[in-house]
């Protein structure tokens, strides 16, 4: 599918600004080192993390299966602040993998989003700016309904989502309460595998096929909707080293069961170690009536519908703030 052109612009934009100057600031996760560019006004954050969990058994009477996890995420902030304007942009990279003995290497997280919002206010002391937003999430990786590793549930761009949309926002000094709420947002849903868009994964149009099974015309690889959509963001020190932070969205198109919402709820609790170790535990939760869940029925992937999407994540690792 031919991207729009405004979604490509904020891309390229995203990526062609330059850094000149560093300070170090102190911030509820520690002190970080943040890229100011005095000339154009960028503020810079950058966060490259490694998660690792392991058990193992040696004669152990009561059983067990040793296990070693790992998890790679980075997130990385470019702030652009003048005057009445603000442009915020966010890259979040996640992969985890899982090796158990006795069951082959497995993966355990596959995300890559990419966030960005531009807005302008009426004047400095307000909190409330007129927003462009633009959102892009997909995964790097094939995913399969294990233990079946013979055919991919989905693939990088299979799926992959475009949310393009004009609304207001209400976001707090210090950025760490955000609310967006937009009232024309375009969803664009990819699935750039032919062999998923012949089946309809992921809501989109699938392949028509005669009495005998001779393919007519092939499955489509996109869908647009038009909907109301609502984000929110809070991250907050409840107590001192142990931060919460929360990210929701809603969705709903007008056309298609309007009503009928898509959920998307990420909540994380940091424990603060020191500088460079943290815990983290995490859950995200997700349901969209367009994601049909696969079972694995003697050998054989079947498709039974949606369902609520729960993730639980716990883990220690280190942090690099640069």
């Amino acid at each position: 599918m031919k991207l729009p052109h405004s979604s490509v612009l904020l891309i390229i934009l995203l990526f062609s600004a330059n850094m000149f100057s560093q300070k170090i600031i102190t911030t509820i996760d520690g002190p970080e080192k943040v890229d100011i560019d005095s000339l154009s006004h960028w503020v810079n954050k950058n966060r490259i993390g490694f998660d690792i969990s392991e058990i193992a058994f040696l004669n152990w009477n009561a059983g067990g299966t040793s296990s070693i996890s790992g998890l790679l995420k980075g997130k990385f902030n470019r702030v652009y602040t003048k005057d009445n304007y603000n442009w915020t942009n966010e890259l979040i990279v996640r992969y985890g993998l899982n090796k158990q003995d006795g069951i082959e290497l497995r993966k355990t997280e596959d995300v890559l989003q990419l966030s960005s919002a531009l807005g302008y206010r009426q004047d400095t002391l307000s909190n409330w700016f007129h927003t462009a937003k633009f959102n892009f999430a997909t995964q790097l990786t094939d995913g399969y309904a294990y233990p079946n590793k013979e055919t991919s549930i989905s693939r990088a761009f299979a799926p992959a989502y475009i949310f393009l949309g004009l609304g207001a926002e209400y976001a707090s000094k210090d950025k760490h309460k955000l609310l967006y709420l937009s009232p024309f947002t375009s969803k664009i849903t990819m699935v750039l595998d032919q062999r998923l868009a012949n089946l309809g994964t992921f809501g989109v149009k699938k392949a028509t096929y005669d009495l005998n099974g001779n393919l007519i015309a092939e499955g489509e690889k996109s869908k647009v909707e038009l909907g109301f959509l609502l984000t929110g963001f809070y991250k907050k020190e409840i107590f001192k080293n142990i931060t919460i932070e929360n990210r929701l969205s809603l969705y709903s198109d007008y056309i298609n069961k309007f009503g009928n919402v898509d959920i998307d709820y990420d909540l994380t609790l940091e424990l603060v170690v020191n500088q460079h170790v943290k815990t983290n535990i995490g859950m995200h939760v997700i349901y969209d009536d367009d994601i049909k869940a696969k079972e694995d029925i003697n050998g054989e992937q079947v498709t039974v519908g949606p369902k609520l999407q729960l993730k639980q994540i716990l883990g220690v690792g280190v942090v690099y703030n640069f």
